[in-house]
């Protein structure tokens, strides 16, 4: 199936087309982490008096890979690296990560897709490890058939992985959906020759994620 690029065709009618196989974006999408993510970088440019971020800037600056919206963040970069930024950054993360819960009705979406016959995965740009491990916290692991992470903690994209996930399947093994909250996740879709769905959870504004062409949900209960 190739990839759509226009929005009102980019989701096909789900009575008609049960989707084979659906991958799944884990943060924001799955995991309600925006408002620690936004927590995290402000302690970061606090510590070095420098001014904070509104949910809104937030919403307008993020991207993949993650890199890049850190450049847009006011750090010296001159006296500075993004990996000694980001560490810091998953330092406070990796602390807090618990204090997250799921989005509101992720569990029943997955319940869903598996009652309907659908096999699920998940492609994340979190590191893999300590993904497992709140996968497993939140008892979701039985929903998934594979569970794909980065190898660190630099969020430089999922692209790759998503071409791991694609090699050795037939592109005729049925119809695939992606469901995520970021732009990227779209290219992703693009990659995989998948529909896409993505919410506006907070990593990302609903005008750049409209912007996109996607089709964007309100909701999991949406979706």
């Amino acid at each position: 199936m190739l990839a759509h690029t226009r929005k009102e065709s980019n989701l096909p009618n789900s009575d008609a087309v049960p989707y084979r196989h659906v991958i799944w974006d884990w943060n924001g999408t799955l995991l309600d982490d925006a408002g620690l993510c936004i927590e995290a970088i402000n302690l970061v440019l606090r510590r070095r008096n420098l001014a904070e971020i509104r949910a809104d800037e937030y919403a307008e600056l993020f991207d993949f890979p993650v890199e890049r919206y850190y450049r847009r963040l006011p750090f010296d970069w001159a006296r500075e690296s993004f990996e000694q930024v980001g560490s810091e950054f998953m330092e406070i993360y990796e602390a807090r990560r618990l204090e997250c819960r799921l989005r509101e009705g992720a569990r029943e979406a997955l319940a869903r897709f598996r009652a309907r016959g659908a096999r699920q995965h998940l492609i994340s740009g979190y590191r893999r490890e300590p993904l497992v491990e709140l996968i497993r916290h939140f008892g979701l692991e039985p929903f998934f058939d594979e569970i794909l992470g980065a190898e660190d903690i630099y969020a430089r994209g999922k692209l790759n992985l998503a071409e791991r996930w694609r090699t050795g399947r037939d592109d005729g093994d049925g119809p695939r959906l992606v469901i995520g909250d970021t732009v990227h996740d779209f290219e992703m879709a693009r990659l995989l020759g998948a529909a896409c769905i993505l919410l506006p959870c907070g990593h990302m504004s609903r005008r750049r994620l409209e912007a996109c062409g996607a089709r964007v949900a309100a909701s999991l209960d949406d979706v």
